[in-house]
């Protein structure tokens, strides 16, 4: 994997800047710049859980991958600003950041620094896949354009990596070898785990107009069938059910929101409000998985999920 994150570097200038982009109406050109904009940001959010990671990497070789994984990330994030401008033909009018992207960043990075690595990770294999999965390839296909797609076809070889070094990991804070450090690791003060949850909450409270305004909102736009937004949470949710993985505190959490949501009664007096908790559109709550589908997820190695996710980022190209 080192080799091939050394090997694999490429520049912004790789991309063929001078192409000149495709009609597009008012809306839309506001629409994409707009999107590229905000993912720089989104792309610098990801370049810091994977400098809090690289901080807790004992293995040097690891630590190597996760400091080229930094790098990936602020170019994708500057490749994001490029297009940002490519596509801004007209002026229409000036651009930022969305405000609840800007609320989000600093109550989320605040928590990764808090909680455990594994909750760190956590949150990066399910932005990865809903990344990979979903928004690059359904951004790709609305703007309809050649350096657009240049664009995407570098960053997606880059994302590749990544979720197949997210999935070694999530493998690692699931095995004996990770609880035995738990158990060993001193236990933190009382005013330190209060602060910690004090942190995560906060980031939980924001989590719900960044994901509408940054995530689904754009897919909304990119991909009205939902198809790609639904094919990357029935991924989540199946990983989720790998037993070694719903075991964990994180995915228990999360895992008793969304059974509460789908009860009977309980979902239909305060589901809104269970999914406004976790920040999650109340479409992707309901299992989207068949019971089949889950002993067969369950019986699959980690290995096997990451190349499984990847073919189905690939196939929907």
């Amino acid at each position: 994997m080192l080799k091939k994150c050394l090997r694999d570097q490429w520049s912004v200038d790789d991309l063929d800047w001078s192409l000149t982009p495709r009609r597009l109406s008012r809306d839309d050109e506001i629409s994409i710049v707009q999107y590229f904009t905000d993912m720089a940001s989104i792309e610098r959010l990801a370049k810091a859980l994977f400098v809090e990671q690289a901080k807790r990497a004992h293995d040097p070789l690891l630590k190597e991958i996760l400091e080229s994984f930094i790098e990936d990330e602020e170019r994708h994030a500057v490749v994001a600003e490029r297009l940002a401008k490519h596509y801004d033909r007209h002026q229409y009018r000036e651009y930022e950041t969305n405000p609840h992207l800007l609320r989000f960043a600093p109550c989320f990075i605040a928590a990764i620094q808090q909680v455990s690595a594994e909750v760190a990770n956590a949150y990066i294999t399910t932005g990865e896949i809903l990344l990979d999965v979903a928004l690059l390839r359904s951004l790709s296909d609305f703007v309809d354009d050649a350096m657009c797609d240049g664009a995407m076809e570098f960053i997606d070889r880059d994302e590749s990596r990544h979720i197949a070094v997210d999935f070694y990991m999530l493998e690692y804070y699931c095995s004996d070898q990770y609880r035995q450090h738990l158990t060993e690791a001193p236990r933190k003060t009382l005013i330190a785990r209060g602060k910690q949850l004090k942190t995560f909450v906060s980031m939980l409270y924001h989590s719900g107009p960044f994901a509408r305004d940054v995530f689904f909102g754009p897919m909304d736009m990119c991909d009205p069938s939902g198809k790609r937004m639904l094919q990357a949470f029935k991924r989540i949710q199946l990983v989720a059910a790998k037993p070694s993985v719903a075991r964990r505190p994180i995915t228990r959490f999360f895992r008793v929101i969304q059974v509460l949501f789908n009860h009977p009664i309980l979902g239909r007096l305060f589901g809104r409000l269970l999914a406004r908790v976790i920040g999650l559109d109340p479409r992707v709550l309901p299992e989207l998985y068949t019971q089949a589908e889950e002993r067969r997820a369950s019986s699959m190695s980690f290995d096997d999920f990451a190349k499984e996710i990847l073919a189905i980022k690939f196939a929907s190209s």
